[in-house]
């Protein structure tokens, strides 16, 4: 009789695994939004901007590059939720190549979770990249023996200039989760757990460049009113988990972020699904894990309502977010 009963619930439990697993590896449809995709920018543009998934995003005028995160080693489930991660060599060897990094002036990790920060210390070695952000992430750097000199710890609302860029650090919070919070207080040194890669402080990332201005906002968590004196004509809008959202908080987040702002096209980011390899296209994070199409649904008919252009970003390829606003 026990024999019976065990091997039910072996079978329960294996059964649920197996349905468990189908459900995280089915993705949103995305050819329902195929006319919101950003054109590839022509090869005169003067500065190009490509998304490279979660908040990874480089920005270049031909002459300095700057990226925010720089993270391209994307582990799968199993090992981010029950083992241990690190920069993997490989897949960011394949990421710089893919988009055609070479040489950075800075990256700029939104705040210091490892999917977000974890290859940030790498991506400034290969590049000669200055290292900005917070405190933890310097000990992300630290942690992989990034020299002192590679390491800047910003400060809020201080304009830090990289070429013809001017890059101002604004105060942000990460989307309130369970891993919202904490701080890295000494050198990290990978392999560890996904969950050791405390947020630390999350930035929201301002970029002028000659009369263009975008923020990049790579967590759909924020600060109250510290965006009021900022204006931006485009919002590269983090928007992961926000489908999981009340509509009141769906509400103040756009009232806090992209209405503070004056922005006139919000570019949402962070949807993607993390743990997909970079190699293919880029998936919607799953149900139940985010809602993408609840997302979608607030951010066009927010748009609609307020004269907003809502626009995907394209995947790696070179865009031009001004195009068709009458930027400089």
């Amino acid at each position: 009789m026990l024999k019976k009963v065990l091997l039910a619930l072996m079978v329960m439990v294996l059964a649920t695994a197996a349905a468990l697993a189908v459900i995280l590896n089915s993705h949103p449809d995305m050819d329902a939004y195929q006319a919101l995709n950003s054109p590839t920018a022509p090869p005169a543009t003067p500065l190009k901007v490509r998304f490279l998934g979660v908040a990874t995003v480089v920005l270049d005028d031909g002459e300095t590059a700057i990226m925010t995160d720089g993270f391209f080693s994307r582990p799968g489930k199993l090992k981010s939720l029950a083992g241990r991660v690190g920069p993997d060599m490989d897949g960011i060897t394949r990421g710089l190549a893919r988009a055609g990094v070479t040489k950075l002036a800075a990256v700029i990790p939104v705040h210091s979770h490892y999917d977000h920060a974890m290859d940030s210390p790498e991506v400034a070695k290969r590049t000669g990249a200055m290292l900005v952000g917070s405190a933890s992430t310097a000990n992300i750097g630290r942690g992989w023996k990034l020299p002192e000199s590679q390491i800047r710890i910003a400060r809020l609302n201080e304009p830090m200039q990289f070429g013809r860029f001017t890059v101002t650090l604004l105060a942000s919070r990460h989307s309130p989760t369970g891993f919202t919070g904490g701080t890295i207080d000494k050198p990290l040194v990978p392999p560890v757990r996904a969950f050791d890669y405390k947020e630390g402080q999350s930035f929201a990332v301002l970029v002028q460049h000659e009369g263009r201005s975008l923020l990049i906002y790579g967590s759909a968590g924020f600060e109250p009113g510290a965006l009021a004196a900022v204006s931006a004509d485009v919002v590269m809008l983090g928007v992961g988990g926000l489908g999981s959202r009340d509509a009141a908080f769906r509400d103040s987040y756009w009232r806090e972020v992209v209405t503070a702002v004056k922005a006139k096209r919000v570019i949402p980011i962070h949807w993607d699904d993390f743990w997909v390899p970079s190699t293919g296209p880029m998936k919607p994070m799953p149900a139940p894990l985010d809602h993408f199409d609840v997302t979608m649904t607030f951010l066009r008919e927010r748009g609609a309502k307020e004269g907003i252009d809502i626009r995907l970003p394209a995947q790696w390829d070179a865009m031009d977010p001004w195009q068709g606003l009458g930027a400089k």
